[in-house]
């Protein structure tokens, strides 16, 4: 892994940590959850509906087409689209909702006043006009080989679901995966030539069980989310796991994590990353311990 980055900037650095307001709702819900986040951005951001795209750094044409191509997709839908600012497909996922006046969050494994790579310098200024980005290390840790699996874990506790564009053997994106699963949130691969290295990894995540996505649509299917015929709005749709936990919200129209896991007998922590969900999609309010259907 090569180490050339540039330091930058340090005056529009803030920090959030885990307990206040603007902390990242879906990192309350993973394993390991980072104490205090640095950040440059709409914090706010972090809390919208996302679904983080990875991938290999040595990337095909195709992958590169492919991550823009979804997350133009997940723009076009307003949802928030998550990477880590890498070269390949981190980039292209970056650029895909960028360029097509989405929101995306980058999230370094360094500190946060240093770009890493240097030559996504350009790119990471384009993420700041209407993004996010985000680290766990404090200004002036450097961007050693080690911290990288650690970010992973955040790139996908900020998401719903994550998109596995192109992974080899021993890819980085196939950790991502891993902590996806640890978290119960959704996997996604795209399927690739059977002869190809670099898409050894997603096909093999398709065998063991990811969902594959064969066109652009099909993660705008999965997640359950659709415009309404106007084209104005979203009209909201849910998933199965989403809707058993609604039902049991609607049927008690006032209720707790603890209710909902004795109805639906799901683990708390799974109970309350779909009220998050539910939350971020309009459907539920919580205060003072209690779930209530929105008005």
């Amino acid at each position: 892994m090569s180490l050339k980055y540039e330091k930058i900037n340090t005056e529009r650095i803030k920090k959030v940590q885990i307990g206040e307001e603007d902390y990242p709702e879906m990192l309350n819900y993973i394993g390991n959850p980072p104490e205090k986040l640095y950040y440059i951005g709409d914090i706010k951001i972090a809390s919208m509906p996302s679904v983080a795209i990875v991938g290999a750094r040595k990337a095909t044409a195709y992958g590169k087409w492919a991550a823009y191509g979804f997350a133009k997709k997940l723009s076009e839908y307003e949802i928030c689209v998550v990477s880590g600012m890498a070269y390949g497909i981190d980039a292209y996922a970056h650029k895909g909702a960028v360029e097509n006046q989405g929101k995306t969050i980058a999230v370094l494994g360094c500190g946060i006043d240093t770009c890493y790579p240097a030559s996504n310098l350009m790119l990471r200024e384009n993420i700041l006009k209407e993004g996010l980005i985000l680290s766990e290390y404090e200004p002036g840790v450097p961007p050693l080989p080690y911290r990288f699996p650690m970010r992973n874990r955040i790139i996908s506790g900020l998401s719903i679901g994550t998109i596995i564009i192109e992974a080899g053997l021993s890819s980085g994106s196939l950790i991502t995966a891993e902590c996806a699963a640890e978290q119960g949130r959704n996997i996604y691969a795209l399927p690739g030539n059977i002869n190809s290295m670099y898409s050894f990894g997603t096909n093999k995540l398709i065998q063991d069980g990811a969902t594959p996505l064969i066109v652009f649509d099909d993660i705008i299917d999965e997640l359950g989310i659709k415009k309404s015929s106007s084209g104005s709005t979203l009209e909201i749709v849910l998933g199965k796991d989403e809707r058993i936990v609604y039902e049991a919200i609607l049927q008690s129209g006032e209720t707790t994590t603890d209710s909902i896991c004795r109805r639906t007998g799901k683990l708390p922590s799974d109970v309350n990353a779909m009220v998050t969900i539910l939350e971020m999609k309009g459907l539920l309010q919580t205060a003072l311990g209690k779930i209530f259907i929105a008005k």
